[in-house]
């Protein structure tokens, strides 16, 4: 019964080597990007832009949406001379009288005031770019995947975690048992 748990535990010592040193790098980028989105919002704006404030809190007196993404597409086309501006998402704001439009491809954000139209602030958001990285967003857009590498990257990634968490609980429990049986 000893020898048949040694066996087991010295097969599983060696595919947690293997399998830990073969994703490291990968683990390691995960845990750094992991880190700075967790600290996006209490980075001082430097990781996500600080959100402004508007005019008003009421959204019966704002501006059309249509409206307001066109002034965004505008204003960000203008200050950083870009030609390709499409939309990724708008984020409305009404407890801050603001509206955030994120743009494709090139991580920057418009923070419009909602009544006026205003543009408040024109900030890359590297948040955005971060977040790419840790999910593998990023390569998935380089190669043209189509979204597979991103999930073959993290399945791999996940399943390899999943992994060395199992057999590192077997091999710090494995020779606590053989100890007792012993």
């Amino acid at each position: 019964m000893i020898e048949k748990i040694v066996k087991r535990t010295r097969s599983y010592r060696k595919l947690h080597r293997y399998i830990g040193i073969s994703l490291c790098f990968f683990f390691f980028i995960i845990a750094f990007t992991g880190i700075l989105l967790g600290w996006k919002k209490h980075s001082g704006g430097l990781i996500l832009p600080n959100t402004e404030n508007g005019t008003s809190k009421s959204l019966a007196t704002w501006l059309s949406v249509d409206s307001l993404a066109s002034i965004a597409q505008v204003a960000v086309k203008e200050k950083h001379h870009l030609k390709d501006v499409q939309i990724d998402r708008m984020d409305i704001r009404p407890e801050k009288g603001v509206i955030k439009v994120s743009f494709k491809r090139n991580y920057f954000e418009v923070q419009l005031d909602g009544t006026t139209g205003n543009v408040l602030a024109i900030q890359q958001r590297n948040s955005d770019i971060i977040e790419q990285i840790h999910d593998g967003t990023i390569l998935d857009n380089v190669i043209y995947a189509n979204g597979y590498f991103k999930l073959t990257y993290t399945s791999v990634l996940g399943l390899g975690l999943l992994f060395l968490t199992l057999s590192g609980f077997w091999l710090w429990y494995n020779p606590r048992r053989i100890r007792k049986l012993k």
